[in-house]
């Protein structure tokens, strides 16, 4: 007959589910930290494009008469 392997390394199912754990939790939280890192990278390149969207539109003539279109049709 097979021995059982909680007969054979006590504890040993319980230790090695904790590990795996462990180790999943701690990816984890290296992909969490790459999100946020990612998150604020984009949030600050978006601010940046908005600056110069705005900058861009201050300095283009217009025509007299002309109405002025909200290119973001009032959404921001």
């Amino acid at each position: 007959a097979a021995a059982d392997p909680v007969t054979m390394a006590p504890g040993g199912l319980e230790r090695g589910t904790w590990c795996n754990e462990h180790m999943l939790h701690e990816r984890l939280d290296i992909i969490e930290e790459k999100v946020i890192k990612t998150v604020e990278h984009l949030e600050s390149e978006v601010k940046s494009l908005l600056n110069i969207i705005s900058e861009t539109t201050v300095n283009i003539p217009t025509v007299p008469g002309t109405p002025l279109t909200d290119i973001f049709d009032g959404q921001y």
